[in-house]
């Protein structure tokens, strides 16, 4: 029976060379393919691909590798404060009016906590197979690509200013509060360089768009947003399209998905510090996959719901079991009879094979609810 290909990641083109002579170092056969050959697609880059057998040592090579880290990228890392984050807020902009949204509520964020917001806009440049045979053949680019290029990057720009003279404009007119921003421009897969600029620059959050409720999950792993939310080292506020708009300080009720785990402590812990200054009412949920197991699991809310009241005497707190049966659709029915501001959701890393065939709830979660899910880490 033949060994099929399948797609082990999608790269922009420089990148996607660098993992192929990592595969192949390891005597992993790899192959580049196009996403797209006509025109530029935002969130595409080049796919590489294997045999399908090669998949689980290649999934062992990207967890252990350094093939994307900043040895390879050679840049170097920006002073954070005594916490370890840099006094930012990171807005990645498409240009779309869920990108307006969530510079709405960025803006209003950093005038609170007196931080700085940048905007980033990562843009795809499409590489042509034409053009890589006239280059590998030692002809250079044809003409055509070179205008094709300037004509994006062109576009591209003027978005760019359109976009910081409409925030302008509206600063001006006291619509938003007036801070400090910058916007820079990226080449790459708009996922991995939000990721890597977290890593770099370890914004205190990074807030974003998204598609929301009906509309369906592209790519290999999933939309831009998905794959920031499962690596993101830093906390991410994901708004959905309809949801309707709120500051950080119209957020009163919070949802807070526990599965018991000490780490859920932690970071909870660092949710109420960060934003020790909002006052939310807290509600713990777990979502109860076993009947039989439901008086156990309400004990153990009740116990942590104790423990919490003690350490944090001035906030309200209650707890709710949730059917993990039609998970999404009993979450939504909470959400509503709760008045349920936004679902804080903890996002332990999990490997690649991981995010590949068993998305988490935060995944989920945000290509079916119009509520804003905060994803702690």
């Amino acid at each position: 029976m033949e060994d099929k290909l399948v797609t082990l990641a999608i790269l922009t083109y420089s990148k996607a060379q660098i993992l192929k002579n990592v595969l192949e170092n390891e005597g992993i056969e790899s192959y580049i393919h196009n996403v797209n050959l006509i025109q530029p697609v935002i969130s595409s880059g080049v796919r590489i691909r294997i045999k399908e057998s090669d998949l689980p040592r290649a999934l062992k090579i990207i967890e252990s590798s350094s093939w994307l880290s900043d040895d390879v990228l050679k840049e170097e890392p920006k002073k954070t404060d005594q916490k370890g984050s840099s006094n930012q807020i990171l807005i990645p902009v498409d240009f779309s009016d869920y990108s307006m949204k969530a510079c709405e509520f960025g803006f209003d964020f950093a005038s609170r906590i007196h931080a700085e917001v940048v905007l980033m806009h990562v843009y795809f440049s499409p590489v042509y197979m034409p053009s890589l045979q006239y280059a590998t053949e030692g002809y250079g680019m044809p003409m055509e690509y070179d205008l094709g290029i300037k004509n994006m990057l062109d576009d591209i720009h003027n978005k760019l200013n359109k976009l910081t003279d409409a925030l302008k404009e509206r600063i001006a007119n006291k619509e938003l509060p007036d801070v400090k921003f910058s916007c820079m421009l990226r080449e790459g897969v708009p996922e991995e360089e939000i990721l890597y600029y977290a890593r770099k620059e370890k914004p205190l959050i990074i807030i974003m768009g998204t598609r929301g409720q009906g509309e369906k999950e592209l790519g290999l792993i999933g939309s831009v947003t998905a794959e920031v939310i499962e690596r993101s080292p830093t906390f991410v506020y994901a708004i959905p399209k309809n949801a309707s708009f709120k500051t950080f300080g119209e957020i009163h009720k919070v949802a807070f998905i526990t599965n018991f785990d000490q780490r859920d402590l932690v970071a909870f812990d660092s949710l109420i510090t960060t934003f020790q200054n909002y006052k939310f009412q807290i509600a713990f949920i777990h979502l109860n996959s076993d009947e039989q197991r439901r008086t156990w699991n309400e004990i153990k809310l009740a116990g942590i719901k104790e423990y919490f009241k003690k350490q944090y005497p001035q906030l309200e707190i209650s707890y709710n079991l949730i059917a993990e049966d039609q998970l999404l659709t009993n979450l939504d029915v909470y959400v509503k009879e709760q008045a349920i501001d936004a679902l804080c959701i903890t996002n332990y890393k999990r490997n690649v094979f991981a995010r590949l065939f068993n998305p988490s709830i935060a995944r989920k979660m945000i290509f079916h609810s119009d509520t804003p899910i905060l994803i702690i880490k």
